[in-house]
């Protein structure tokens, strides 16, 4: 199953709220996110169905190692980005922002050659 970029935001949110909580559910992603219920239930379902996520018969969602990897991915290049941003004057709000958008695009080339360029 080919993700889109709301996927793999699901995904990445997911991630990130396991690292203060290893108990995720629907509602915390709702509160997160600022999404309706009915349409992160419907990506939940997708997620799931995709083999991204594993949700138990309490409604605790865990990420697969595929939807880990994923997540993962999203995260680092999110960050990355958003300290690249910030490092080359952009305001720490619109430099999140920005990230957010170009995460899902930028491709894997050029994404590592910049991480090797900030790394410097």
């Amino acid at each position: 199953m080919h993700l889109q970029e709301s996927g793999e935001m699901y995904l990445e949110t997911i991630h990130i709220l396991s690292k203060n909580n290893p108990s995720v559910r629907s509602i915390d992603i709702v509160e997160h996110m600022g999404y309706s219920k009915p349409s992160v239930s419907r990506a939940v379902g997708l997620l799931k169905s995709g083999g991204y996520i594993t949700v138990d018969e309490s409604g605790y969602i865990k990420l697969t190692d595929e939807g880990l990897s994923v997540a993962e991915r999203m995260y680092e290049r999110h960050t990355l980005l958003t300290k690249l941003l910030v490092s080359l004057g952009v305001s720490p709000e619109t430099a999140n922002d920005d990230a957010c958008k170009i995460e899902h695009v930028i491709s894997a080339e050029s994404f590592e050659a910049l991480k090797k360029h900030f790394d410097k």
